[in-house]
């Protein structure tokens, strides 16, 4: 069984914070959030993912599903 430091959580929400103020897509909540509200749809690899998010923040259009 793992368990999780509380020091942990808490960077782990200070990355997650920074990556957001920098506008680096954040991989995790991702995946998170496909398997949670959209099981019946395949994951990205990160790869695909970050050319997704980078292709979406330049051109202009949001690219969210929800």
């Amino acid at each position: 069984m793992t368990t999780t430091t509380p020091w942990r959580k808490i960077w782990r929400k200070a990355v997650q914070m920074g990556r957001l103020i920098v506008g680096v897509p954040d991989y995790d909540t991702y995946v998170e959030h496909m398997r949670r509200v959209h099981p019946e749809r395949p994951v990205m690899s990160y790869e695909a993912f970050f050319a997704e998010r980078l292709e979406a923040r330049y051109r202009g259009g949001g690219g969210r599903c929800c």
